[in-house]
């Protein structure tokens, strides 16, 4: 048998954590025909078939999911490779996954530092909640992600790099948020389940006795800070994003207090992943400044 095509590996390894071509082959910057061409020549090749072809998508068969072990790991010795040789120094693509927050607030300066001293590494950003980005550090659809505590996963290592003091943000039609009991009932707006500082929301709603009111999922902090605007409801937002993020109209701003302070954002990577990208990545956060 022939040997196996780290290419084809690699968009082997899109497809199925994709599951679908098109949106492999979007991802990967390759017309849908070349994807499905390629799939279909490797498992020619190997004499498998790697895929269940199903109305929702692509899903691995046994045989494919025990090729994607190993593409996963001969694509992550390739990189490793193509580092030594270049005297360890960080170059190729780059995936990083951050929340919003994150990626509004403090990632700016840090990439654009990173991108003056590291010109040969292309870095590729996705934003997902807190759950969605494990699943993806997880998935290998990312290398590195900043997540808010806790994260407490087998195989996931963590670093803390930025602590987020929490405020709490409502109309200024609502009674004064120095009594937090008096917006009982009151709207609540945050991201979608699964969002950290929505997490921590609801903790201090439980926590401060508060009867919370529907709950409106929304998109982005621009949206949430303009439907508070509006009079719609309240939310919990990074005071970092305040300091960024432009907003009208009139709202109150209260700093919540105790245990919900502040949060803490990590680096998480896999446990068994290192480069040299990631290292230097570590080298510009202000790790130092935060107590493990």
């Amino acid at each position: 048998m022939q040997s196996l095509d780290l290419r084809a590996l690699e968009i082997f390894r899109a497809v199925a954590l994709e599951g679908s071509v098109s949106r492999a082959a979007q991802k990967l910057n390759r017309v849908q025909s070349n994807v499905s061409t390629r799939i279909k020549q490797l498992e020619q090749h190997l004499e498998k078939a790697l895929f269940v072809r199903e109305h929702r998508g692509l899903t691995l068969t046994e045989d494919g999911t025990v090729l994607l072990a190993y593409a996963e790991r001969l694509l992550q010795l390739s990189m490793e490779a193509s580092e030594a040789l270049n005297e360890g120094k960080p170059r190729g693509s780059f995936r990083i996954g951050t929340m919003e927050s994150t990626a509004a607030a403090r990632l700016p300066k840090i990439l654009s530092r990173y991108h003056k001293q590291h010109p040969d590494v292309r870095i590729e950003i996705a934003t997902d909640t807190a759950s969605g980005l494990i699943d993806r550090l997880l998935g290998h659809d990312v290398e590195a992600a900043f997540i808010a505590e806790p994260v407490a996963v087998d195989g996931l290592s963590t670093a803390p790099v930025f602590e987020e003091k929490l405020v709490l943000v409502a109309p200024a039609s609502f009674p004064p948020l120095d009594r937090p009991e008096a917006i009982s009932g009151r709207t609540v707006i945050a991201f979608e389940a699964g969002c950290a500082y929505r997490r921590y929301l609801e903790d201090w709603i439980l926590d401060a006795g508060i009867v919370p009111g529907t709950i409106l999922s929304v998109g982005s902090y621009l949206a949430i800070l303009a439907c508070v605007a509006a009079g719609t409801g309240y939310a919990v937002i990074p005071q970092s994003v305040l300091d960024v993020v432009a907003s009208r109209g009139a709202m109150q701003r209260h700093p919540l207090n105790g245990k919900f302070a502040a949060i803490k954002t990590l680096l998480v990577w896999r446990s068994d992943y290192s480069s040299a990208k990631l290292a230097a990545l570590r080298q510009l956060l202000p790790s130092n400044d935060l107590n493990p």
